[in-house]
């Protein structure tokens, strides 16, 4: 797709797919965007998917599957045990991963919390390149204690630096000499730091962190959720990897970690989950685990149709022109909205466009949630369902007090293969217009607040009646427009 040039117009994104199956989706009346959000308590996870035109709150479990994968799904072997099914995806992970043992299970956070139940004990640390919610939850709710080591670029919403996951060596080395090394459960690092814009990280730099946790006799685990975006930007913006094929950077990838674990409903565009690696010891401590709270060991709540379907979905991530239509279409939307002045996290990252909260609604304190409230008003003038990614996605203090974001983004994930150009640029438009009018979104607050990971079903109000304003202020510019 990189190498395709247009000889008149602009550079825009091209398939390199052809749609063959269609979803009917609806664009309802702003007065009823505006009653679904009001009744979802202004928080984007509790809206109807029958109210929504362009789902953009995830990329999880809502990809488009392949023709290949789809029809990979009729094959399967549905044995409660011993399924050849198993084995595909098992001999599959062995050939892309070079991992002897592969445990499946019902998707990444299951992986998380059995990883997080053998490794983590009551005072021990995970340094991490960023946290995310679920893995942070995880790793607290078992007595351990999240560092994040970023460099200092990570967190400079408008940069040109090309890998931005990247984890701080210094900082890293200088944690482990404080707290020795015995106080260190294992090292995490996120392909594609999800709550910093989906920034990736390097090759070199995973290197780096290998060595130091060879120096240390430390795990390094790797969330690899993420990881097809990161290969990507690995070969497009990493002067040693132009040459190299994707499986050649996946294995040099995977041949530096202790543990790679992932959900399939972001890597491979199916549904499931898994965790493999070479460190035997590590797989008989987690494998006792994995009947108690998943399934069997050739299946781990994984359903065998989707299991077919990630056998093939894994292969095909190993295709170029299959895992940069994400990219590609992001960097698409960000570069837009850059030419129409609403700040937006650059370099366009993986996972979706992050529109800046902070800067977007400055006048909205972070007390009073501006992503969230960002992404409620998006909803109501455009039927576009994004998420919240600041202070509502952190949890509060012990003492009560707010835990405040490194930033307040507003996440328009990407789900691969599945929106064309122009329903991006209807988007685009929409949020232009948004910006134009910010000044009339106010803040939230909470009538119904879960103790932990309260943005996915906690409930909140508008501190005043903006959103009627706004809806009124769409209807007098766009008329009877949807």
């Amino acid at each position: 797709m990189s190498e395709v040039k247009f000889y008149y117009g602009d550079q825009v994104p091209l398939e390199m797919h052809k749609v063959r199956i269609v979803q009917k989706i609806n664009l309802k009346p702003i007065e009823r965007r505006l009653e679904a959000i009001e009744e979802a308590g202004f928080n984007t996870f509790l809206l109807k998917n029958d109210d929504i035109f362009m789902d953009m709150l995830t990329d999880s479990g809502v990809n488009a599957m392949s023709d290949k994968q789809q029809a990979a799904m009729l094959e399967a072997d549905d044995s409660y045990a011993g399924s050849t099914t198993f084995t595909k995806l098992d001999n599959k992970v062995r050939e892309i991963f070079k991992k002897e043992f592969f445990l499946p299970m019902h998707q990444g956070r299951a992986c998380e919390n059995i990883i997080s139940q053998v490794f983590v004990q009551q005072g021990t640390i995970v340094p991490m390149n960023y946290h995310f919610t679920t893995t942070k939850a995880h790793i607290v709710i078992n007595g351990g204690i999240v560092e994040e080591i970023f460099t200092d670029e990570a967190l400079k919403i408008t940069s040109e630096h090309p890998f931005k996951g990247n984890m701080d060596i210094d900082k890293l080395t200088g944690l482990i000499e404080e707290h020795g090394r015995e106080k260190i459960a294992f090292v995490r690092v996120e392909a594609g730091t999800n709550l910093i814009g989906g920034q990736p990280f390097a090759l070199e730099n995973l290197e780096e962190v290998r060595k130091v946790c060879d120096k240390y006799d430390l795990m390094l685990v790797l969330d690899a959720s993420l990881l097809a975006d990161n290969l990507y930007f690995i070969k497009q913006r990493e002067e040693k990897c132009k040459e190299m094929s994707i499986k050649e950077i996946t294995g040099a990838i995977s041949d530096l970690c202790d543990i790679i674990y992932f959900s399939a409903r972001k890597l491979g565009c199916a549904r499931g989950g898994g965790v493999c690696t070479n460190n035997k010891e590590a797989y008989l401590k987690m494998r006792e685990l994995v009947p108690l709270y998943e399934g069997f060991l050739t299946y781990g709540g994984m359903s065998v149709r989707e299991m077919e379907a990630l056998t093939i979905g894994l292969e095909e991530t190993m295709d170029e022109n299959m895992i940069n239509q994400g990219p590609q279409f992001i960097a698409y939307m960000t570069e837009e909205l850059l030419k129409k002045g609403v700040p937006v996290v650059t370099p366009a990252g993986g996972l979706g466009c992050h529109l800046n909260a902070m800067e977007f609604l400055d006048h909205i304190p972070q007390t009073k949630y501006p992503a969230g409230a960002l992404a409620a008003a998006l909803y109501v003038v455009s039927g576009v369902r994004g998420m919240e990614r600041g202070t509502l996605s952190e949890q509060r203090e012990e003492d009560g007090s707010e835990t405040l974001a490194h930033m307040e983004l507003l996440r328009l994930a990407m789900p691969r293969r599945v929106y064309t150009l122009s329903q991006v640029k209807y988007a685009v438009d929409r949020i232009a217009w948004l910006y134009e009018n910010r000044d009339l979104i106010g803040g939230l607050t909470y009538v119904e607040e879960p103790k932990v990971l309260r943005f996915f079903f906690g409930r909140l109000e508008a501190d005043s009646d903006w959103p009627e304003k706004l809806a009124a202020k769409f209807r007098e510019d766009f008329g009877e427009s949807l």
